[in-house]
């Protein structure tokens, strides 16, 4: 109990407080990352042996988010605790493995860096209040699946639809908006993206998106109620706009290349929860002039 005064008192220590937690979750979330698509894969061809009753595949070890422990992709050296600090250990080993010298893609310390960021700023923005703790969990969830959808172009259904259902009940409570309006963000964000899908299909006889697309912008509205949609759906449209011109660019690739939109919802899904209402406000204001 006295701890949870002194972290309600003192913002500072909550905020770094938040913040180490986020390099934590974010080195996790690395594990998850890299992971959980491989596990959905292992399912989905046990999956599909079963129905086409084949023999099942001999694996040799367990593997999930726990087991094996980590290793180096060069030597299958085993990553020893120390080696595994968020951030610190990067550094130390200067980006490189202690065994083979491979180097260390910098997407790990990066995904740390970013969790501990985004966790610090959600702990100054809330304080030490129980929305606070939801946005955590959200934020972490938005992170993992950005990285997954850019590696895949896959938004796993294990980690969209609970926290859809989680959005939905924090909301029970009223926790960020009434219970009525997460309801309808929900339906409204899934619709939204589902009517363009088939809108564009009809059209053009191709497929614009995944209907993982639709979960994750209906997951954001059971979080911030139908009033976040709008904002939403504009500022994922500008931002993958302009990123995925410039990634085009860089990658030079052809237009028809796709793009996971996935990461843009994501982040502006995440703007519009924190920043909805003044941004909101401030174009109405700017609109009257």
């Amino acid at each position: 109990m006295m701890l949870m005064d002194y972290m309600a008192s003192h913002v500072l220590a909550f905020v770094l407080s938040a913040a180490l937690l986020g390099l934590l979750v974010g080195s996790f979330l690395n594990v998850v990352i890299y992971r959980l698509p491989i596990m959905m894969q292992r399912e989905w061809r046990a999956q599909a042996r079963e129905y086409l009753e084949c023999p099942p595949e001999q694996i040799s070890e367990r593997f999930n988010l726990l087991l094996p422990s980590s290793r180096c992709p060069h030597c299958g050296h085993r990553i020893r605790s120390w080696e595994n600090i968020p951030l610190v250990s990067w550094l130390a080993l200067r980006g490189k493995c202690s065994s083979c010298r491979a180097p260390i893609s910098s997407r790990y310390p990066l995904v740390e860096l970013a969790c501990g960021l985004l966790s610090g700023y959600v702990a100054w923005h809330f304080g030490f209040t129980w929305q606070a703790g939801a946005m955590l969990f959200l934020t972490w969830g938005l992170v993992a699946m950005s990285m997954i959808d850019i590696d895949h172009q896959l938004l796993p259904d294990s980690l969209v639809l609970p926290l859809l259902w989680l959005g939905l009940i924090l909301n029970n409570f009223g926790l960020f908006v009434s219970l009525e309006s997460a309801l309808w963000g929900a339906v409204a964000g899934y619709l939204s993206l589902w009517s363009v899908y088939w809108l564009f299909k009809l059209v053009t006889g191709k497929e614009g998106m995944g209907y993982g697309d639709f979960k994750l912008l209906a997951m954001l509205g059971a979080w911030g109620g139908w009033q976040v949609i709008p904002l939403t759906i504009l500022l994922s449209s500008v931002v993958g706009a302009v990123l995925g011109t410039i990634l085009l660019r860089v990658q030079r690739a052809e237009s028809s290349t796709p793009i996971p939109f996935g990461p843009y919802l994501a982040i502006a899904g995440w703007i519009a929860l924190l920043w909805g209402d003044w941004i909101t406000e401030s174009y109405l204001h700017f609109a009257r002039f």
